[in-house]
């Protein structure tokens, strides 16, 4: 199963690097092209490479983890997902004031799915900050949670396998209306630094 992240930034580079680690081949992407992302994937290793947006896109997982004012733009041209599984680890905040954006009632997952129709949208691996995220999973006798939600149960189990493949505890919340309960700001989840002790 391919996997690849569209975005170089603080939360992507995280996802990159938790991968890398656990010795999970990823392909990076961003908006200023491959030449860019030499010196991450230098440091990642050989489980990563740069690819253009199109080839990120293509993969069987992808996780988009990008400013939320560009997110609409960047899905547009990368269809059709033909049910492809699309990882939203963004949140609706302006940056840089981090305020909330309106979505007319939405989740944000909502609206990501409504922008790639055809990809089975999973919300995951953005209720944490980048260091955190980054951070040994395994911290006080168990494991950081990430939750997971979307309205494909296959979906959401791969998500949730693949999170516990990288060290985390996975909680599958249900469909994208839960969703909100972790999106930033506002998710009475969100920021929510937990752990699942060990049995």
């Amino acid at each position: 199963m391919s996997i690849s992240i569209i975005g170089a930034g603080a939360i992507g580079s995280a996802i990159a690097r938790k991968f890398a680690l656990n010795g999970i081949e990823v392909s990076i992407a961003n908006s200023r092209g491959p030449e860019t992302l030499q010196a991450l994937v230098g440091e990642l290793g050989p489980k990563a490479k740069a690819v253009t947006l199109k080839e990120a896109a293509q993969a069987d997982i992808v996780f988009f983890a990008v400013n939320w004012d560009r997110l609409e733009g960047a899905l547009k041209d990368l269809g059709p997902w033909n049910g492809r599984i699309l990882v939203d680890a963004n949140n609706a905040v302006e940056v840089p004031s981090y305020q909330p954006v309106d979505l007319g009632g939405r989740a944000s997952s909502q609206a990501v799915a409504e922008w790639a129709p055809g990809a089975r949208v999973v919300k995951a691996f953005n209720h944490l900050v980048a260091p955190v995220l980054e951070a040994d999973p395994k911290v006080d006798g168990g494991r950081r949670v990430l939750f997971v939600a979307g309205e494909d149960a296959d979906a959401r189990k791969a998500i949730g396998e693949l999170a516990v493949k990288v060290g985390y505890a996975a909680i599958d919340l249900g469909g994208l209306e839960q969703s909100r309960l972790v999106q930033f700001p506002g998710g009475p989840l969100s920021i929510i630094n937990l752990v699942q002790l060990d049995q």
